[in-house]
């Protein structure tokens, strides 16, 4: 039984890194009826909303805001990529809601800072620890679409941070996707919003927590 069950499990890897691989390629392979991708940026969808911080936990402020401080900071930054819709990639988003949790797990507090106060915890981070954690959210090479995601399940994804994050798909009649970071200590963040930007290169997806690339106490 242990054996079926090893074999059963490296079929499942094997089959998403074939997903992985294929969808790498897509754009290339576009071609006859198959529309190809558009070249809009992520960037450019983060950047169009005007609002600021506000109280909307579902929109992405605090992400953007930590993305101009990069490039800001670091205009040569891999972060730019972003800019880059030429450039295949997939992202996982966090919304503002997530950054303020995960302010309130830093500063051990029961409390959920507002916008401007996480933006200004996760900034006092240090610039290059922010164009880490955001890199740690970004997937190079390729358009992972809410289809595919769902056949991803046991798929290691390589960051543009350099190290992995592990998709793990559940359910039965409602297929969910939860995605496994560094972090063994807390709640791993799920896909609440599928294929934004769909049919460009630079494809999101959001997340309800912040991927951490560490342990944190």
């Amino acid at each position: 039984m242990r054996f079926i069950r090893l074999g059963r499990r490296a079929a499942a890897v094997a089959t998403a890194a074939l997903v992985a691989s294929a969808l790498a390629a897509a754009p290339a392979q576009a071609h006859g009826k198959t529309k190809p991708l558009g070249t809009k940026s992520l960037a450019a969808v983060l950047t169009a909303d005007k609002s600021g911080f506000d109280r909307n936990g579902g929109d992405y402020d605090i992400l953007t805001a930590a993305v101009l401080a990069v490039l800001k900071a670091k205009p040569s930054s891999p972060v730019g990529v972003l800019t880059d819709g030429k450039t295949a990639l997939t992202a996982f988003i966090p919304n503002d809601r997530a950054f303020e949790r995960l302010v309130a797990d830093i500063q051990h507090s029961k409390k959920l800072p507002s916008e401007k106060a996480a933006f200004t915890a996760v900034a006092g981070l240090g610039i290059d620890t922010v164009e880490s954690v955001l890199l740690y959210h970004v997937v190079p090479g390729a358009t992972i679409t809410k289809a595919a995601a769902l056949k991803a399940d046991g798929a290691s994804l390589k960051t543009a941070a350099g190290s992995s994050i592990k998709v793990d798909v559940y359910g039965y009649c409602w297929k969910r996707v939860r995605l496994i970071d560094a972090d063994t200590s807390d709640r791993d963040p799920r896909v609440n919003r599928f294929d934004i930007n769909k049919g460009n290169r630079q494809i999101a997806h959001g997340i309800d927590r912040v991927l951490r690339p560490i342990d944190l106490p």
